[in-house]
């Protein structure tokens, strides 16, 4: 047949594989669909001309016998003289599915090599609604209120203005997350890498990928890296956490945003420093000391503005101590049935105790209450203020022994422990609640402030609220089925 002759729905060549032919997510299924799926279909060898409109062969047969495809019996015809026989070589259909990506590989020569991680959590369990239609609420008049948003206790900052540092908050901008779901959307995603893109000064392309580290269809917690980071001289990392553009971010997603450099220290770390009250455990245990004696009020109202560092604490100490001169010495055994480990705390210690971590807590409480909670989590060991008791043993006398533990202790303290253990900083982790807990925070490898007071909030490297401290591992970059690998195994 001439090639004028061809019909216009001939092919005329074998078709060949493009780039951007990899549209699905199979690299075999992309392949096979130009070829016929009828599985008594055969096909010539792979060095023969394809096309029976020209009627041609336009590639001579392989001369090597093992280059060929066809059967052997078949290249033995062949080599008696009769005419070579069609291969009989059918089309498989695979179940193999591959990724055509290298996101977990080395990276490439040609690609940033400072890259950094973000790991976004969304804070609530259902989105807020700030402008609910009346007539999407049944049988309700238009002159009654309408439900205040809220969300669950201990996952945000304060919202009170007389409890804001510095300065009043400004105008809240529209919550964005009742529109497309309570969890991490594309449309956040697509938002935060828009924001990325606009901090790169000068601009540079950025590269980015993301892992839903809980759920692939309605994300809580997802994982983007991207890189390059943008450029230290004009924004530094410190400052990108900072960044008013992530603050709104926040806000109108209601997600907390950890952003740490992607190096293997940020994975491996090998040390773990705690905080005790409103940390590991839920109370203030000063506060609960008070109640004995009526004078929580007082004492109540010295902790806070000392956590939100209003005061210096080794003075704010001090002068709560010596409110309780009198409580019966034996009120530290009482309060153990009373003190509520904090959620997900146990399970967080079991897992990194799995991983072959130190822990250790670091409390500006006092000893007897975090040899105690050492005891329960499994923790290798404690440090707090040592309060005096009376000579007949029977109460306290409102006075303190040995070094307090304040913030530059805190501080110090972790560095000994790593020092101690030939941890380098960076391989450190700590975790706090209170302004007496800034200056560990901003010492190890990776501080979190854990549902932190407002100016912590604020001083803190990173921060996340939540209900549960298991959450710590998403920042360490374990997904939700690596945690319960690890839970089981430490079972």
């Amino acid at each position: 047949m001439a090639a004028s002759e061809v019909g216009p729905h001939s092919r005329t060549r074998r078709p060949t594989l493009r780039h951007d032919s990899f549209h699905g997510g199979s690299f075999l299924d992309d392949h096979q669909q130009h070829r016929p799926r009828s599985t008594e279909a055969t096909m010539p060898g792979i060095l023969d001309d394809a096309s029976p409109a020209t009627g041609r062969t336009t590639h001579a047969a392989p001369t090597d016998p093992a280059l060929s495809l066809r059967p052997a019996a078949a290249a033995a015809a062949g080599d008696e003289g009769s005419a070579p026989a069609r291969s009989t070589a059918r089309i498989k259909e695979s179940g193999i599915v591959h990724a055509l990506s290298h996101r977990f590989c080395q990276r490439a020569a040609d690609e940033p090599a400072d890259r950094l991680v973000a790991t976004i959590f969304y804070k609530a369990q259902e989105p807020r609604h700030p402008h609910v239609h009346p007539d999407a609420l049944p049988r309700r008049d238009p002159w009654q209120p309408l439900p205040a948003p809220s969300l669950s206790a201990g996952v945000a900052p304060t919202v009170e203005m007389t409890k804001f540092p510095l300065e009043p908050p400004a105008p809240e901008p529209d919550p964005l997350d009742h529109l497309y779901g309570p969890y991490v959307s594309q449309v956040c995603l697509t938002h935060f890498l828009q924001i990325l893109d606009d901090l790169q000064k000068p601009w540079r392309r950025v590269r980015s990928w993301h892992r839903c580290l809980d759920d692939q269809l309605h994300p809580r917690v997802m994982e983007v890296v991207f890189g390059p980071a943008p450029n230290p001289e004009y924004l530094s990392l410190q400052d990108l956490r900072r960044h008013e553009a992530l603050w709104r971010f926040e806000r109108e997603w209601n997600v907390d945003v950890v952003v740490q450099r992607d190096t293997v220290w940020r994975r491996h770390k090998r040390l773990a420093v705690f905080d005790m009250d409103s940390t590991l455990i839920e109370q203030e245990v000063i506060d609960e000391i008070a109640k004995v004696v009526g004078v929580e009020a007082e004492v109540s109202a010295i902790t806070a503005r000392a956590m939100n560092g209003e005061i210096d604490f080794t003075a704010s100490l001090r002068a709560r101590v010596s409110l309780l001169r009198g409580v019966p010495a034996d009120v530290f055994e009482k309060l153990k049935s009373v003190i509520t480990i904090t959620p997900g705390a146990r399970e967080l210690c079991r897992a990194l105790r799995r991983l072959g971590y130190q822990m250790v807590v670091i409390s500006g409480g006092f000893l007897p209450l975090a040899e105690w909670l050492a005891d329960e989590l499994d923790l290798d060991r404690a440090y707090a203020n040592k309060l005096v008791v009376s000579a007949d043993g029977s109460h306290l006398t409102g006075e303190l022994e040995g070094d307090i533990v304040d913030g530059a202790r805190k501080a110090a303290l972790l560095e000994e422990l790593a020092n101690e253990g030939g941890i380098p900083l960076k391989q450190v982790i700590a975790i706090g609640d209170g302004a007496n807990d800034l200056l560990m925070l901003h010492k190890a490898g990776l501080g979190v402030a854990f549902n932190a007071k407002p100016i912590v909030q604020l001083e803190a490297p990173s921060r996340i609220n939540s209900e549960s401290l298991l959450d710590i591992l998403y920042i360490l970059g374990f997904t939700k089925e690596d945690q319960e690998a690890l839970l089981r195994e430490s079972a």
